[in-house]
């Protein structure tokens, strides 16, 4: 069951860390109707490490082209001389608001903003934004045609994503679309923008998982590794497949269906919370 468990996580880290829909909602919620009790720091680390493989692993070859025209910009003194130039510092700048955000106030969201009826709102309410979003946005602006106010407009936005049922990649998206991206952009951007975060949040938990380990003062359960590897492999498998689908998706499709299952998601946790509150 352990491994199973494992399993089935990884997949829906996999899955909800790239569409609009919360990876940290669902990781709080499944858990919290199954009656499972949480993983650990190892199994975060598994997760995080997955995640990350899956979004490095389907842009590698536009980092690499990222980072070979931001070396080139520096030598040619010619900084922003080229859409992959700007793009480059677009995604530097979008970064450190929620990097700032998240070293700064990651204890206050984990001690008090991980309650399901706070998921409750913040699903209903983005979905309502999203849907906006989708309405409204003229849908007229490839990444190519971003500006300095679209990085830090984006990038300010990611760092409210701590709170748990708002989604990286939704407000992201929301956001872009509210400049008027297109879908695939909007998507497309946000990918690249979360690497580092996701990087970082992975090296983040693995060094508080090495300090607990090392410490002998703290009391950590050993690390199953089994149980770790089925997570990690899950989520970078399930990452990697939903980017790939869900940038084809974007194509011809809107971003609806997400909307309608944020909205049906918060009455199903508001039921069964009430529900159990009752009880």
């Amino acid at each position: 069951m352990e491994l199973l468990a494992a399993a089935i996580l990884g997949i829906i880290q996999g899955l909800t860390e790239f569409l609009p829909v919360s990876s940290s909602a669902h990781l709080i919620l499944v858990p919290w109707f199954l009656g499972w009790k949480p993983e650990g720091l190892a199994f975060d680390v598994a997760l995080h490490v997955g995640t990350t493989i899956s979004v490095l692993a389907y842009f590698w070859s536009d980092w690499i082209r990222l980072a070979r025209e931001l070396y080139r910009g520096f030598r040619e003194r010619n900084l922003f001389g080229n859409p992959d130039r700007r793009l480059a510092w677009f995604l530097i700048v979008g970064t450190m608001p929620a990097m700032f955000a998240g070293l700064t106030l990651e204890e206050i969201v984990e001690d008090q903003l991980r309650s399901p009826l706070v998921t409750v709102f913040t699903l209903a309410a983005l979905g309502v934004l999203l849907l906006v979003a989708e309405k409204r946005s003229r849908q007229n602006r490839a990444i190519e045609k971003y500006t300095w106010a679209d990085a830090l407009c984006i990038g300010f936005s990611q760092a409210i994503a701590l709170i748990p049922g708002v989604s990286r990649s939704g407000i992201t998206m929301t956001t872009a679309l509210f400049r008027n991206s297109t879908r695939t952009s909007a998507a497309r951007f946000s990918f690249l923008l979360s690497t580092p975060i996701i990087l970082g949040a992975g090296l983040l938990s693995g060094l508080r998982l090495v300090d607990a380990v090392q410490n002998p003062g703290n009391s950590v359960e050993a690390v199953n590794w089994s149980v770790f590897g089925v997570g990690l492999f899950f989520a970078a498998v399930a990452g990697f497949l939903c980017i790939r689908y869900f940038l084809q998706y974007l194509k011809t499709r809107s971003f609806m269906p997400f909307v309608i299952y944020r909205w049906l998601l918060a009455a199903l946790v508001l039921i069964y919370y009430l529900k159990g509150w009752n009880g």
